[in-house]
C-alpha cells in the first residue's frame, strides 16, 4: 500500500497563519510611525544644533579677540617695566663700580678670620654649630673691616639689590614671553576656521590642563610682578642716592676681639678634648659589653643547640614506644615522663629563642651605638684638628705687620686682598 509523505517538523494551524501576518503587519506600520517621528526631531535638532554652533563659534571668537587685546595691553605695559628695569639696573651697576673702588685692601687679621672660618666650614655631623667660636669670629670680621664697613654695606645691598633687580627682571620677562607665546596662540587660533587645513579631533580636548589658573589668578600674577619690579626700582633709587659715604677709622678693638675670639677657641677646645675622651671611655665599655653579649649569644645558642638535640631524642623515644605490639602498646609512667619531657623541652627552646632573639636585638642596639659614637668621636676629632689649626695660623697675628710675609695655607692669601661685596655682605650679616 502506498504512503504519502510528509515535511517533518511542526505544522501550524490556520488562525496561526492570520496572527503571523496581522503582527507583521501591524510592526511595520508602528516602525514608519517611529521613523517618522524621529526624522521630525532630527530636522528640528539639525536647525537648533547648526543656530547654536554658529553662534558658540561667533561668541568664541569675540572672546578670542577681547582676550588678545588684553593680553596685549599687559604686554605693553610690561614692555615698558623692562625698558625702566634695564635702564635702573645698568644705573645701580655703574654706581656699586664707583663704591667698590672706594673699598680698601683687606689687612691680616682679617685673611686669619676668613681662614678660620672656611676651616670650620669642614666641620662634619652635629659637629657643624654656630657655637662661641664662630661669634666671635664673626665680631673680629666685623671690628676690622669697621672702618670700612658703611662703604661696603652699601656696595653688599648694591649688589643684592642688583640680584633682586635682575629676579624681578626675569619674573617680567618671563610673565612677557609667557605673554608673547599666548598672544601668537590665540591669534591663531582665531585665523582658524571649518575650512583649516590643520583641524582635527585631538585626545581629551576639554580636560583642563595641569596648573591652569583663574583669570583673578592671571591678572594678580601680572599686576605682582609689575608692582615688585617697581618696588626694586625704587629701593634701587633710593639706595643709588645712599651710596656716598666717608670711612672712619676704628681699629682700636682690634686686639681685644683677637683675646676673645682666642679665648673662645681654647675653651672650644678644652670642652672638644673632655668630649672625646668621655667618647673613647664609652667606646671601650661599649667593645666590652659587645665581646661579653656575643660571648653569651654563643652560650645560648649552644645551650639552645643542646635542647635540640634532647627533643630530639625524646621524640624519638616517643615515636619508637609507639610501635609496642597489642598490649603493650601502654600509657605507663615512661610514656607520661617523655610526655611531660617533650612539653618542657619545647618550653624552653622557645624561651631561649625568645631570649636569644632578645640578646641579638641588643647586639645590634649595641653596634649601632658603637658606630654613633665612633662617628662622633671622628666628628670632633676632626673639628678639634680644625680648631688647633686655627689657633696655628692665628699664630701670625702677633707678628709685626712690616715682618710679615703671606704663606699658603688652606687658600692662598695675599696681603691686602679685597674680599668680594658678598662674601662681606654675608660676614656683616652673620
Amino acid at each position: 500500500m502506498a504512503t504519502l509523505s510528509m515535511k517533518p517538523g511542526q505544522r501550524f494551524t490556520l488562525p496561526d497563519w492570520y496572527t503571523n501576518f496581522d503582527l507583521i503587519s501591524t510592526n511595520a506600520e508602528r516602525q514608519r510611525s517611529a521613523s517618522h517621528q524621529i526624522r521630525q526631531e532630527a530636522r528640528i535638532l539639525r536647525n537648533e544644533t547648526n543656530n547654536q554652533t554658529k553662534w558658540d563659534e561667533r561668541d568664541n571668537r569675540t572672546r578670542l579677540n577681547e582676550r588678545i587685546d588684553t593680553v596685549n595691553q599687559w604686554k605693553e605695559a610690561l614692555d615698558k617695566c623692562l625698558t625702566d628695569t634695564d635702564v635702573e639696573i645698568n644705573t645701580l651697576t655703574q654706581m656699586k663700580e664707583a663704591a667698590e673702588h672706594a673699598l680698601q685692601a683687606k689687612n691680616l687679621p682679617l685673611d686669619v678670620a676668613i681662614e678660620c672660618l672656611t676651616l670650620r666650614e669642614s666641620r662634619r655631623g652635629h659637629e657643624v654649630v654656630q657655637d662661641p667660636v664662630e661669634d666671635e669670629l664673626h665680631k673680629e670680621v666685623e671690628v676690622i673691616d669697621a672702618a670700612k664697613r658703611d662703604l661696603q654695606q652699601k656696595v653688599s645691598e648694591a649688589f643684592e639689590q642688583l640680584c633682586l633687580l635682575q629676579e624681578a627682571r626675569h619674573q617680567l620677562n618671563f610673565d612677557h614671553r609667557g605673554k608673547m607665546e599666548a598672544l601668537e596662540i590665540d591669534r591663531t587660533c582665531v585665523s582658524l576656521n571649518v575650512n583649516s587645513p590643520n583641524i582635527s579631533y585631538k585626545v581629551n580636548p576639554t580636560r583642563v590642563p595641569v596648573g591652569s589658573i583663574t583669570p583673578e589668578q592671571w591678572d594678580q600674577y601680572s599686576h605682582y610682578n609689575k608692582d615688585r619690579a617697581e618696588a626694586e626700582m625704587k629701593a634701587a633709587a633710593e639706595l643709588r642716592e645712599a651710596i656716598a659715604l666717608t670711612i672712619a677709622q676704628t681699629d682700636n678693638e682690634l686686639e681685644a676681639q683677637r683675646v676673645a675670639s682666642e679665648f673662645a677657641f681654647r675653651k672650644r677646645i678644652h670642652e672638644l678634648e673632655r668630649a672625646l675622651d668621655e667618647l673613647r671611655w664609652q667606646e671601650k665599655n661599649t667593645l666590652e659589653e659587645i665581646a661579653e653579649m656575643e660571648a653569651d649569644i654563643r652560650r645560648l645558642q649552644e645551650d639552645l643547640q643542646k635542647k635540640v638535640w634532647n627533643l630530639k631524642l625524646a621524640h624519638t623515644r616517643l615515636e619508637t614506644r609507639t610501635y609496642r605490639p597489642n598490649m603493650e602498646l601502654c600509657r605507663d609512667q615512661a610514656q607520661h615522663g617523655l610526655t611531660d619531657e617533650v612539653h618542657q623541652l619545647e618550653g624552653t627552646i622557645a624561651a631561649l629563642k625568645q631570649k636569644l632573639a632578645q640578646s641579638q636585638d641588643a647586639l645590634d642596639a649595641l653596634y649601632k651605638h658603637l658606630h654613633r659614637i665612633q662617628t662622633d668621636i671622628s666628628y670632633k676629632a676632626n673639628s678639634l684638628m680644625l680648631d688647633n689649626k686655627c689657633m696655628d695660623s692665628r699664630r701670625k697675628l702677633t707678628v709685626p705687620a712690616e715682618k710679615f710675609v703671606p704663606e699658603v695655607d688652606t687658600f692662598n692669601r695675599t696681603t691686602n686682598r679685597t674680599l668680594s661685596p658678598l662674601k662681606s655682605r654675608q660676614l656683616e650679616l652673620a
